[in-house]
């Protein structure tokens, strides 16, 4: 039991800062079109958005504490491949073929409380 409810705490925490991360980006401007999009067994992109003709796949990081260090260490060369290839398959399966995009990487920052998130936002980060 143990196992299952520390995934589901997991997955609670990172819809969380994918909603912040969503709000965010909304109020920027961009459209977010897709949510958690799986390809195979690349993983998992969080978002994936427009920002006017362009694109934009969304890698969220959620943090509360500095126990795994910097969120942008987490995405590491296998990571980066893993979101390539599954974007990949994201234009596969929706037919694109002539649509610009790039990678961005939204960090949400939760230590100082949930109220006041410190949002981060890398664009073209990969």
């Amino acid at each position: 039991m143990g196992g299952d409810f520390g995934k589901t705490l997991n997955k609670a925490k990172g819809n969380f800062g994918e909603n912040i991360a969503a709000d965010y980006l909304a109020a920027k401007g961009y459209s977010i079109i897709k949510r958690n999009f799986v390809f195979g067994r690349f993983g998992e992109i969080d978002l994936v958005a427009k920002d006017g003709d362009v694109l934009v796949f969304v890698e969220v990081k959620l943090r509360t504490n500095q126990t795994y260090g910097d969120p942008l260490e987490s995405i590491d060369f296998r990571k980066q491949q893993n979101l390539r290839k599954t974007a990949e398959g994201y234009y596969y399966v929706n037919k694109i073929s002539d649509m610009e995009c790039r990678f961005d990487v939204v960090t949400v920052d939760i230590r100082n409380g949930m109220e006041n998130p410190v949002i981060s936002h890398l664009v073209n980060a990969i």
